[in-house]
């Protein structure tokens, strides 16, 4: 009868993703150096909020999510500097690697995706010269921002009340009908790769 193959002898999982830009990223050991904000962006703009269960002809990408936050939080801390907008632009930047996952799945599969989430931040903020990790105020304000961009998200798209939105997330933030209605209404792929881009590009300190 043959034998079993030893656990020496399986092939040896893969763990890195090779990106559009050629370069190719370890998510056990991620380099800074396979960072690009071009694959970033890409990414984001088709990973779908909300698992897809949104209105409107396009999915409501992760990467239009990040620049609504970072309008979000512009709006509430007008005087933030470059670096720390940078730093709320690029909070779910690690999702072009491992997705969204949404609230309800990471509460059943517990906390160990965020050991893989961690090293991904920090590999990409040292690539755009950032600290591996937030300060506790950074964090801060990238929760709250977060929270409000998600109230608007919910009752907006997903289908929440607004009794419903205020308990989860908390109350909506205060912006413009206009920046209400351009951020909030889902964008082709492409519109939100280039907007990603371009708003990275302004943050990027000189």
């Amino acid at each position: 009868m043959p034998r079993k193959p030893t656990p020496a002898a399986k092939k040896e999982a893969r763990a890195w993703q090779r990106m559009l830009s050629g370069r190719r990223l370890d998510l056990l050991d991620p380099s800074p150096l396979d960072v690009e904000i071009e694959d970033i962006a890409h990414g984001l703009a088709r990973v779908a909020r909300w698992n897809g269960q949104t209105e409107g002809a396009h999915i409501f990408s992760v990467a239009q999510h990040t620049l609504l936050v970072e309008v979000v939080a512009r709006a509430r801390w007008p005087n933030l500097d470059r670096k720390a907008r940078l730093e709320i632009l690029l909070h779910d930047a690690p999702e072009y690697v491992i997705g969204d996952m949404i609230s309800p799945f990471k509460a059943v599969i517990g906390g160990a995706y965020k050991l893989v989430e961690a090293r991904l931040l920090a590999a990409i903020h040292r690539r755009f010269g950032l600290p591996p990790t937030h300060t506790e105020e950074v964090a801060r304000m990238i929760k709250t921002a977060d929270r409000g961009a998600a109230h608007l998200e919910a009752t907006r798209l997903a289908g929440f009340t607004e009794a419903e939105a205020r308990r989860f997330f908390g109350p909506p933030p205060l912006l413009s009908p206009a920046i209400e209605r351009d951020y909030l209404t889902p964008w082709p792929a492409g519109t939100a790769e280039k907007r990603l881009v371009e708003r990275f590009n302004t943050l990027l300190p000189d």
